[in-house]
């Protein structure tokens, strides 16, 4: 068959063979947008944002008395923006919120305590880890529902998680017979715990530590096992390698020259840390 296709192409007055050309390939409908050089913007606007959670003790914590930013991240934060030779501008939010302030520019890095985990690095990049803990319990010195941790997870039990933490999935997964009560802003763990509302409230050893130093009506409960521990660390958008480059610089320096570990002892800290 090919060879009679080609004698009827070459008879006399035959027109030649018309080329069609190959399709083009397939542009995307929209360009895909580009990542902005974060390191860059904080450079040129003078000023880094940095999300915190103003209620975390001795990590991000607003001081009531005199209304001063305290604690570990605080003084890391501050470092961080002398290393950039740029101000800090602290953002307030919470757990539940700060990963929508990332993904919107409202913050470029959140300095609070942040728990890596697999669905949050689905949404933001992470720094080496630099601290440690694992999930701690607070009740009442009177309670007598809650005296020891297998008390948790019994029929008629109320465990207090705030949104948005590492707590609210954990505790999803691991309790079997006591209710979990989710605790949105402007609420929080402890009042719905001294109302009845709930008999316990699951924290981590920064958080816990505030409770037994500032209320004398606050008992924690040490788990077994470093039960939920978890890595914590820095969160920056995602996609701005040069960004989290400088931040883990950053940290590879504060972990060599003391900064951090001087951070660390004086909020009462230097147990969680990691080097």
């Amino acid at each position: 068959m090919n060879a009679a296709l080609g004698q009827a192409t070459n008879r006399p007055g035959a027109r030649p063979p018309v080329a069609i050309p190959a399709p083009a390939p397939a542009r995307p409908a929209t360009e895909p947008p580009a990542v902005p050089d974060r390191l860059s913007l904080i450079r040129s606007r003078g000023e880094i944002a940095i999300c915190i959670w103003p209620d975390y003790f001795a990590v991000s914590y607003r001081n009531p008395r005199n209304s001063e930013l305290e604690g570990l991240d605080i003084d890391m934060a501050r470092a961080l923006a002398n290393r950039l030779l740029v101000q800090p501008r602290f953002v307030e939010t919470n757990f539940a919120e700060f990963m929508d302030r990332i993904e919107a520019g409202t913050c470029d890095i959140a300095m609070m305590g942040v728990g890596i985990s697999t669905t949050r690095q689905q949404r933001v990049a992470f720094s080496k880890p630099y601290m440690t803990s694992a999930v701690h319990a607070v009740t009442t010195r009177e309670s007598n529902r809650i005296t020891r941790w297998e008390d948790i997870d019994t029929v008629g039990t109320v465990v207090a998680v705030a949104a948005g933490t590492l707590m609210e999935p954990l505790l999803r997964r691991s309790l079997k017979a006591a209710e979990l009560l989710v605790v949105r802003p402007p609420r929080t763990r402890e009042s719905e715990l001294q109302a009845g509302r709930a008999d316990v409230f699951m924290s981590d050893f920064a958080y816990t530590r505030r409770m037994v130093t500032v209320h004398d009506w606050a008992r924690v409960i040490e788990p077994p096992d470093r039960f939920g521990e978890a890595l914590y660390a820095y969160a920056v958008p995602r996609g701005d390698a040069p960004w989290v480059a400088e931040v883990n610089g950053f940290l590879t320096v504060a972990k060599v020259d003391g900064t951090l570990a001087r951070a660390g002892t004086r909020h009462g800290l230097s147990a969680a840390l990691v080097y």
